[in-house]
């Protein structure tokens, strides 16, 4: 973990020279060309996104051969090292993804109300695990990676009701090989500028040929209005690049509110269709 002395700042680009040698021995660290060149290698090597289940997210194999980024063995290894790690937290997600589709289909087949609308899954890149490293001033070891980073493997499940939401992670999180980490509740309490989603931090375990791993998988969990409102703050805040007008925010948080009306507003309309009791 973090050691006694001050690190010094470090740059996104400087910081894509990972080390794997022994606590108290960290390896010189090659130049930025090469460092770039590693994460321009580890780069094209996954894909990160799934949407509602189709093929689960994959690690492709490298296009570049080590030789031609003139590497030398231990920078090789250290790429197989990342590649290997990132195909754990890619297992966390099928693991996950199973658990929430068998309840999906279970609801399409059994209840007359299916709570899940949408899955979406994804696998951080290299390059955003090791800047958000950076910022967190974390050792860059792949050992400080796996206890610091929750959320290098995420799913963002879209419920119709904010009930559902609830009764999703209920679902979820009382399965027994799955250990809840970490709660934060921005539905009873949305973030200052609107934001409002249930996020838990969950960890399941991965069985590998020759051990167990435990992965940690962030899980997003909203209603329909609530990832509409945020997909838009979120493009808006790209087009700004986070440098937002302030009517804008103040229309954000107005049209927050909105949804959250509109969130509760259906809900109430549904259980006079169809009863309080009417969803699993």
């Amino acid at each position: 973990m973090r050691g006694d002395r001050a690190a010094p700042a470090r740059s996104p680009r400087a910081a894509l020279t990972l080390v794997t040698a022994a606590p108290g021995r960290r390896r010189a660290a090659p130049s930025a060309d090469l460092a770039d060149s590693i994460g321009k290698a580890m780069r094209r090597q996954t894909v990160t996104e799934t949407v509602d289940g189709a093929d689960d997210v994959q690690l492709r194999q490298p296009r570049v051969e080590p030789a031609q980024l003139n590497l030398d063995p231990p920078q090789i290894a250290l790429q197989r090292e990342f590649r290997r790690v990132l195909m754990v937290y890619k297992f966390g997600i099928d693991e996950m993804m199973t658990k929430i589709n068998i309840l999906r289909e279970e609801f399409g087949f059994t209840h007359d109300h299916n709570p899940i609308e949408h899955v979406k899954s994804r696998l951080k890149t290299p390059e955003s695990v090791v800047e958000k490293a950076v910022r967190k001033d974390l050792p860059l070891t792949l050992d400080a990676i796996r206890e610091n980073i929750y959320d290098i493997a995420g799913i963002r499940i879209t419920c119709s009701f904010i009930s559902d939401v609830y009764r999703i992670f209920d679902l979820i999180t009382g399965q027994r090989d799955v250990r809840v980490v970490q709660v934060k509740d921005y539905i009873a309490h949305p973030k200052p500028n609107g934001y409002r989603s249930l996020h838990a931090i969950v960890e399941v375990p991965v069985f590998m040929s020759d051990r167990v791993q435990p992965v940690f998988v962030e899980l997003q969990i909203r209603t329909v209005a609530m990832d509409f409102w945020a997909s838009l703050e979120h493009k808006i805040f790209y087009k700004y690049d986070k440098a937002v007008p302030v009517g804008l925010l103040d229309e954000l948080r107005a049209a927050a509110a909105t949804a959250r009306d509109l969130d509760v507003r259906m809900e109430a309309l549904h259980d006079q269709v169809h009863g309080p009791d009417s969803s699993p």
